[in-house]
């Protein structure tokens, strides 16, 4: 018995906190390569290092357990573009877990409270939580990490990889 993967290309930036990863969606001059580099300049926590995974472009490919894995075509993997520089260089993932879409949009269409449930969207056959950003905000990359943190810790497959399992989790009151 063969296992077909579901696999789609889609437009986009994707950024990555540790080995999970943030889709960023909006149309072309939206902001998406903006936010990329001042969420690329946030200070790493522990061994959460946010990094690129691809610019323009990004591979999703679903996989056996339910979840999603983001990866950059091969010709552009390393590669942002930097409006006013050209296509610049940076260090990046080959991979990581896809646990978000925030899609850019003006501040006017942010909701002051997320609406619930959550708004989810399908890729490759898996469905995603979706928050709106306005990208040039100055906290946005701040808010951008916040929401990627807290899909993270809301999907069960996903959050022993960042220590957020109730099971690994420390009570700073009782020692355990």
């Amino acid at each position: 018995m063969t296992t077909e993967v579901r696999r789609e290309l889609v437009h986009g930036t994707c950024v990555a906190l540790g080995p999970h990863a943030a889709l960023l969606r909006g149309g072309s001059g939206s902001g998406k390569s903006d936010l990329a580099l001042r969420f690329l300049a946030l200070a790493p926590e522990h061994d959460l290092q946010p990094l690129l995974v691809a610019d323009d472009q990004v591979w999703v490919a679903a996989q056996g357990d339910g979840s999603l894995i983001a990866s950059p075509p091969e010709t552009i993997a390393g590669k942002i573009e930097v409006r006013g520089l050209g296509i610049v260089e940076l260090p990046h993932r080959r991979e990581a877990r896809l646990a978000l879409v925030a899609d850019l949009v003006s501040a006017e269409e942010v909701p002051r409270m997320p609406p619930h449930p959550c708004p989810r969207i399908t890729l490759a056959g898996v469905a995603l939580p979706v928050v709106k950003l306005a990208p040039f905000e100055l906290s946005a990359p701040l808010k951008l990490k916040l929401a990627l943190l807290s899909a993270v810790s809301q999907s069960p497959h996903q959050q022993d990889r960042f220590g957020l399992a109730p099971s690994r989790r420390r009570d700073k009151d009782s020692g355990l």
